[in-house]
């Protein structure tokens, strides 16, 4: 196997390999960019014209998707896997891997779209890098343009696999991305209904790609993934990479679609969220029920039927998001 295969070890150890390209039999490239960053270019005679950003390790100790990476990337570099894309693979916050831990001081992944330009300290300068990394990826015309952000979450959830859909004013969804994700595993898509910072928004609305946010169970330590089935998720990507995929394009079938209701927002130390520590991802709450108190009187009091609680934690830092509610999504644009 090629040296460069070994990304993630690499990253971990936080070496810097001596030989910064290697070729396969076949001819493709590998090319080490920086710390936890490596670009895969297939020979011109197999390109057809695919670029596939695949992250993951925004937050250091969401491992299931990290050593999904780490077993295509050796697959390609063992030629078990010829590639028919260019991937970029992206190990997003390579201190907080080593160290096991989310975030070392800031969240990444509310760091994009210029907000690393309003902080100081090593996350924000890596948003930076990673920003600027994607960029430059993406910036070969007329080539199809999509990004895996892949993530697992803090608490279980009563859907396990879902993905979250940036937004973009006057920009219609796409039915074959969305086609995709249902054919890789994943049960129901977030439709978000305004810009955000996350890395996926800012490859979305910056750089035109098609991109999301996978969240694809329950973070555990390295090694410690048995639970966590991405089967059909890396049957797909190989399929996306090898360009043999077989999708039906139109079905949407057990694929169901959430759209944003409010964004329940931490204003002060005051704040207080009235559910139980171990309340999962996509539990719906019943019309009248206070959610959330914070400073001045401010309620958020659940007013929608079918609404559903996402990603809860009161213990954000003071001006993000402490949750989401969402509600089944109703006249859907798609393209």
């Amino acid at each position: 196997m090629l040296a460069l295969g070994k990304l993630l070890e690499l990253t971990l150890a936080g070496h810097e390999p001596s030989a910064k390209i290697q070729l396969t039999p076949e001819g493709t490239r590998l090319r080490w960019l920086a710390e936890g960053a490596l670009e895969v270019t297939p020979p011109v005679t197999c390109d057809n014209g695919q670029d596939l950003l695949l992250s993951a390790g925004i937050h250091g100790n969401e491992t299931a998707p990290i050593e999904l990476l780490e077993r295509l990337l050796q697959g390609i570099a063992r030629s078990q896997l010829k590639p028919c894309a260019r991937i970029l693979f992206l190990f997003g916050n390579p201190e907080a891997m080593r160290r096991g831990e989310r975030y070392i001081e800031q969240d990444i992944n509310r760091l994009f779209n210029g907000r690393h330009d309003q902080h100081t300290g090593n996350e924000a300068l890596r948003a930076c890098e990673l920003e600027h990394l994607a960029a430059n990826f993406f910036n070969k015309p007329e080539r199809s343009r999509l990004h895996y952000d892949l993530h697992t979450a803090i608490r279980g959830s009563k859907i396990e696999q879902f993905a979250l859909y940036p937004f973009q004013e006057g920009r219609a969804r796409s039915l074959r991305e969305l086609a995709r994700l249902n054919a890789a595993g994943i049960e129901a898509v977030l439709l978000h209904n305004k810009s955000s910072i996350t890395f996926s928004a800012y490859t979305y609305t910056q750089l035109g790609a098609e991109a999301f946010t996978l969240e694809l169970g329950k973070a555990r330590p390295f090694g410690q993934n048995q639970q966590v089935n991405l089967d059909l998720l890396e049957q797909q990507l190989r399929a996306l990479i090898e360009e043999r995929e077989e999708i039906a394009e139109t079905s949407l079938d057990g694929l169901t679609l959430f759209a944003v209701s409010r964004e329940v927002i931490k204003h002060s130390d005051a704040f207080t969220l009235h559910l139980p520590n171990e309340v999962e991802n996509f539990s719906e709450l019943p019309v009248g029920y206070l959610l959330a108190e914070d400073l001045s009187d401010t309620r958020w009091v659940v007013d929608q039927p079918g609404t559903r609680i996402i990603f809860p934690n009161p213990k954000v830092k003071n001006g993000l998001r402490a949750g989401i509610l969402i509600v089944p999504a109703e006249d859907v644009q798609l393209a």
